[in-house]
């Protein structure tokens, strides 16, 4: 095949465009660098099957030739980010999924959304099922994001069921791994860089807000084959075998990366944790039923990995 990948030189999309040229496919990486980072993808350049286009998906989008898939990655993804550019954000989830729609229509080409667990909002049930509508709070500080990918997935299906276009949609829950920021602000690089710089790490209230974390891997190797399967309606992807408090996070990373760092707790002052979930774990159910799919990763092992990671870069 030939994709198309939006957000290619993100932490998520960077390792989609390994996946796909190691399966032989030819890889077409778009990204306007807002929030990705070229670092991602130098390992590709001058690569046979990929190429790359710097543009802004919320414009209009021309890519010559064939288009066998378009998989819609682009967004800013982390509170710092979506707090500091709230409208990119709503522009990329609403026109930019718009355009990328239109692209595939045009072309033919099957459409993957990147979706998110934040369409859940602070759930009112936990586990998570794709059943489940959420509760979002619309005009909240995070709303930026959870609305636009909530909009983003209208927009989906309104194009599946109008237009006969063949989508997908995955939900991703809590990921972490290589290629990450190290400014990127959620929770893992946050506490791995005030670990390996022997800072406190900085908890947020007591802690006791879960989030289950999945190793990037099976989140790529989810994607895959929910984009070659015939599923049209939304699926999880997500490890609810790892669904930790934010504190056991903390000692867990401080222990991986032998660290001396005290945690301490804080009560932040910005809107960082407004409407912050106080649970996150997915059901993966259909994820197991539709497409054979289970996370293999253990948490001890993806952190260490990670871990290793940032103190190469560092």
């Amino acid at each position: 095949m030939r994709v198309l990948i939006t957000g290619a030189a993100g932490f998520l999309g960077s390792h989609l465009c390994d996946r796909f040229i190691a399966e032989g496919h030819t890889v077409v990486g778009m990204d306007n660098l807002l929030t990705g980072s070229m670092d991602n993808l130098a390992h590709l350049a001058g690569h046979d099957r990929f190429s790359f286009i710097k543009h802004d998906v919320s414009q209009y989008i021309y890519v010559a030739g064939p288009i066998d898939a378009v998989l819609h990655f682009a967004s800013p993804a982390s509170p710092n980010d979506y707090l500091e550019y709230p409208i990119p954000t709503l522009k990329v989830g609403s026109l930019g999924t718009h355009n990328t729609l239109g692209l595939a229509k045009h072309k033919g080409a099957r459409f993957l959304l990147a979706s998110t667990s934040e369409v859940y909002g602070d759930p009112e049930v936990n586990p998570q099922p794709e059943s489940y509508w959420g509760h979002v709070n619309p005009i909240g500080p995070r709303g930026v994001y959870d609305e636009a990918k909530r909009f983003a997935e209208a927009i989906t299906m309104a194009y599946h069921r109008y237009h006969g276009l063949e989508t997908r949609i995955v939900r991703i829950f809590n990921t972490y791994g290589p290629r990450m920021r190290l400014n990127d602000g959620r929770v893992v690089p946050n506490f791995i860089y005030q670990a390996l710089t022997n800072q406190p790490l900085t908890v947020y209230g007591r802690g006791t807000q879960t989030r289950a974390f999945q190793y990037y891997s099976d989140l790529i190797e989810g994607i895959y084959r929910l984009l070659h399967s015939n599923e049209t309606l939304p699926v999880n992807i997500g490890n609810p075998y790892t669904e930790m408090s934010v504190m056991e996070l903390a000692e867990r990373i401080v222990e991986r990366a032998r660290s001396q760092s005290p945690i301490i707790c804080i009560e932040p002052t910005d809107d960082r944790i407004v409407d912050d979930p106080k649970v996150r774990r997915p059901d993966i159910t259909r994820a197991r039923e539709l497409l054979g799919w289970e996370p293999r990763v253990p948490a001890d092992e993806g952190l260490t990995q990670t871990i290793d990671y940032f103190r190469q870069r560092l």
